[in-house]
């Protein structure tokens, strides 16, 4: 198994599966140059290490943060492109006159001042959306926005989780009672430190793509690749387990959105009944179904409390069969049961030490 290259840590992500999971399918079920698929891109592990591994590759998210750094990895610019950028941000930040920062507690307690001055001049400047250069440095820095500071110089924000964002007055009470206050970071020297790290061993030699939207939609969005994808491999939302909007609302909000979390911005991002999620994985499937060749591979890590391996198995069938209109698929590898364990939040958030398992199926048409 190859090492990891380092541009895969950019952004860690919750419900993250390592790079060595994605390697393992496509050097079994793909040649290079093939086409592999995430509809659920995430920090796009898939995306990335299929570029490595030689194959063409594209995904989508609905979630602005899993777009932004899936698609910054999937076409990095040139290392001195984002230096130069990085420098003129610098200098320009420097020869700003008035910065409004949020006039809040929790901003207050989370960032130095000067630190929280430079994010948001950051988060005013960058074009994310649509220059690459751009994309990528806003990509740095929402895995450096919060993070434990106690551990890592990197981390720009006071102790937290580096995969979610707790919510504001929790954490403003956290770390008073814990004495901690927010360190001073310069954001400018740390994202330039980031960029030499991240791109000491280079890139990959293929370009992917990854897009921001529905995966109800991905047919229509990726018409050139209809009846090309031979390798999906994904990870949907599990269910009843973490609210992507509401978890991720620091980074959110560094891309555009709310200062404070909020519940239900991505409806399907936590369904709490079975039947509703069922459903939406059969909208899902049938949204990539015009993609898939017809002998292709699907390979899915899926979780939650709620489900024994012999429900999962038979939900998660029934809505591919239903989705992608075929009765003939078959699990063509053993089933891969594991739970999850060492959880950053635990130490962040009582009450989530609930056991939770993930399960890994291979499914094929026959």
């Amino acid at each position: 198994m190859s090492a990891v290259h380092p541009l895969h840590s950019i952004c860690p992500y919750f419900a993250m599966f390592p790079p060595g999971f994605v390697e393992r399918y496509v050097l079994a079920f793909t040649n290079p140059g093939e086409v592999v698929f995430d509809p659920f891109s995430g920090r796009g592990t898939t995306v990335f290490e299929s570029l490595l591994l030689g194959r063409r590759a594209f995904g989508l998210d609905i979630n602005p943060v899993a777009a932004c750094v899936s698609a910054a990895k999937a076409a990095p610019p040139a290392e001195v492109s984002l230096l130069n950028r990085i420098d003129d941000l610098s200098v320009k930040f420097a020869n700003a006159d008035f910065i409004q920062i949020p006039d809040t507690e929790f901003f207050a307690a989370c960032y130095a001042p000067e630190t929280l001055r430079q994010i948001v001049f950051l988060k005013k400047s960058l074009s994310w959306k649509t220059s690459k250069v751009d994309r990528f440095i806003a990509a740095m820095a929402l895995g450096c926005l919060h993070g434990e500071s106690h551990k890592s110089r990197n981390a720009f924000s006071n102790r937290m989780p580096r995969t979610i964002s707790t919510k504001p007055d929790y954490s403003v009470r956290w770390w008073a009672d814990k004495g901690l206050t927010a360190p001073k970071r310069d954001v400018f020297e740390i994202l330039k430190s980031q960029v030499k790290f991240r791109f000491a061993k280079g890139i990959p030699s293929l370009v992917g793509e990854v897009r921001l939207g529905d995966v109800r939609d991905a047919t229509s969005m990726y018409r050139k690749l209809h009846g090309k994808v031979k390798l999906v491999v994904t990870s949907p939302p599990y269910l009843d387990t973490t609210d992507y909007g509401e978890d991720q609302w620091l980074r959110l909000w560094f891309l555009g959105g709310e200062q404070r979390p909020k519940s239900g911005i991505f409806p399907d991002a936590r369904h709490g009944t079975a039947a509703a999620y069922w459903a939406f994985l059969a909208a899902a499937w049938k949204g990539i179904s015009g993609l898939l060749a017809p002998d292709c591979t699907i390979v899915i890590r899926i979780g939650g409390m709620s489900f024994n391996a012999d429900e999962m198995e038979k939900g998660l069938l029934t809505s591919l069969r239903v989705g992608i209109g075929s009765d003939t698929l078959d699990i063509i590898q053993p089933l891969n049961i594991s739970e999850i364990k060492n959880r950053q939040t635990n130490v962040f958030r009582p009450g989530t030490k609930g056991r939770r398992v993930e399960y890994d199926f291979v499914i094929r048409a026959a």
